[in-house]
């Protein structure tokens, strides 16, 4: 089933043993207490690739095109998200803008669009420099993409100002609306484990 190469540590019971390079599809499990080793998924990484490079698309797009046009009283405002971020700093709320900027644009931007680098030089076995870099800080920073806490975020907000303002969404916020279930399925496709793999067993 695979051909035996280099060494790998379980990350369970710590037992160093030979690292397999696997099938499409396949698992390797310890041979000393059967946690997984590593796997390769069936789709390889053309899945993650193509589910990545979908939710740059959609990010780009929530990021630049209107998310929301708020209208009261005959003053509208449109925003967009660091608009919104934006505005919560000018409401003296600074620590809250900051963290709900990072975890709704800048951490989901590096892990998007950090993540097509590294997958593409991976599909076309390209060497190119910082991608081991840029793989650490993806594993590191996964966990505080949070756009679907935003998103819940702002409906509650807007249920609140329903009855006192008029909301006409713009296309940011299809965008977004798409973003939100199409990078967690992004993220999930993505084996950190396998990439290191990958990167480690190329030429």
């Amino acid at each position: 089933m695979f051909s035996r190469m280099a060494l790998i540590i379980c990350s369970e019971c710590d037992t160093l043993q030979d690292k397999p390079v696997l099938l499409p599809g396949t698992i390797a499990q310890c041979g000393c207490c059967g946690a997984k080793l590593c796997a390769s998924r069936a789709g390889g990484i053309d899945a993650p690739l193509a589910l990545m490079a979908g939710s740059l698309l959609l990010y780009l797009m929530a990021n630049l095109l209107p998310l929301l046009t708020l209208e009261i009283q005959g003053f509208s405002q449109t925003t967009t998200i660091t608009g919104a971020a934006f505005a919560l700093f000018r409401q003296d709320m600074e620590a809250l803008a900051v963290v709900v900027w990072l975890t709704s644009v800048v951490f989901p931007g590096l892990i998007i669009s950090g993540s097509v680098y590294v997958l593409l030089t991976l599909r076309f076995s390209l060497n190119l420099p910082a991608r081991r870099r840029l793989l650490l800080i993806i594993s590191l920073i996964q966990p505080w993409g949070m756009m679907d806490v935003f998103m819940l975020g702002m409906l509650v907000a807007l249920v609140k100002l329903s009855g006192t303002a008029d909301v006409v969404f713009g296309p940011g916020m299809a965008a977004f609306a798409a973003l939100v279930v199409v990078f967690p399925m992004a993220t999930s496709s993505l084996d950190i484990r396998e990439l290191w793999n990958r990167m480690d067993t190329a030429i």
